[in-house]
């Protein structure tokens, strides 16, 4: 294969969204159950520069979770984890938004062409936990 020696820049800004409600199950084998896609990564690939998540309602403690998937999500390993803290949503005070700290700006995660992201909460959340990621394409 040729070789480049020209550095690729990422291209086009994105923004995605996922709504989790039902809880996340058998995190243990690659087939999880009740995950939701959040963003596939573009023909060139993409890096992950922030993930976060947002409850629509009242809820306990939950294990929020993120998983990839190399084959259009038959498989998906676990590959991250962020606990959102209990919280009661109400009209008079903010809603707390739980981050996953390991994918920054300086600290980006590196996805290659195609690899999927899903993520999940192991406790249900009827009313859901809104997943939020920003990503740039090569």
């Amino acid at each position: 294969m040729a070789k480049t020696f020209t550095a690729p820049f990422a291209q086009t800004p994105k923004t995605a969204t996922a709504i989790a409600t039902a809880a996340t199950s058998s995190l243990t084998t690659d087939a999880p159950t009740n995950t939701v896609e959040l963003l596939t990564a573009g023909a060139d690939g993409a890096i992950l520069t922030k993930l976060s998540a947002i409850p629509r309602s009242t809820i306990t403690a939950s294990s929020l979770v993120l998983f990839i998937s190399k084959d259009n999500g038959t498989t998906q390993r676990l590959m991250d984890s962020a606990l959102m803290e209990a919280a009661t949503v109400n009209t008079t005070t903010a809603i707390p938004v739980t981050a996953f700290e390991r994918y920054s700006e300086t600290t980006p995660l590196r996805l290659e062409a195609g690899d999927k992201l899903y993520v999940g909460s192991q406790v249900a959340a009827t009313n859901g936990i809104v997943f939020h990621a920003e990503f740039t394409d090569y």
